[in-house]
């Protein structure tokens, strides 16, 4: 596996793992750094840990998200040809966050020029929602229980 990153981690990968309970959501991304913004600042989720190889996120309501970089993946052809081929990533995947504001999170998303699939309104199934995608095109469902 290449590893860009230079130092030590964190903390060793076994133990962060040990520390993961329920659902945590792990993406592969082009870049890292590329990437943290949608997660900081569009969600507001704070980044536990980042280095060019792997990110730790975390916030909301329960929301655990790490992010690797595709070139962690070199070691499995079969992985990196997926991840090479063209279109969106996650295709048919939808990322639901439910706590955060969506009317916040799509303004910042707007400010940062983030794709916004779907601007915010409130849906029969009871949520005020908005939909929106990252930079590797990851869609995300955000919002609260309409009141």
């Amino acid at each position: 596996m290449t590893r860009k990153r230079t130092g030590q981690p964190w903390m060793p990968a076994s133990q962060y793992a040990a520390q993961l309970t329920g659902l945590t959501v792990n993406l592969m991304v082009q870049h890292i750094e590329a990437s943290l913004p949608f997660f900081t600042y569009v969600l507001g989720l704070g980044a536990l840990y980042s280095d060019p190889d792997f990110a730790a996120l975390e916030g909301g309501p329960g929301v655990r998200i790490m992010l690797h970089a595709d070139h962690t993946l070199d070691h499995s052809p079969e992985e990196t040809a997926r991840l090479s081929a063209a279109g969106k990533r996650g295709a048919g995947a939808e990322i639901r966050i439910l706590g955060l504001d969506p009317d916040h999170v799509e303004s910042r998303a707007r400010e940062r020029g983030f794709t916004v699939n779907v601007p915010v309104k409130t849906y029969p199934h009871g949520w005020r929602e908005c939909r929106l995608e990252d930079a590797n095109g990851y869609m995300f469902a955000i919002g609260v229980l309409a009141t």
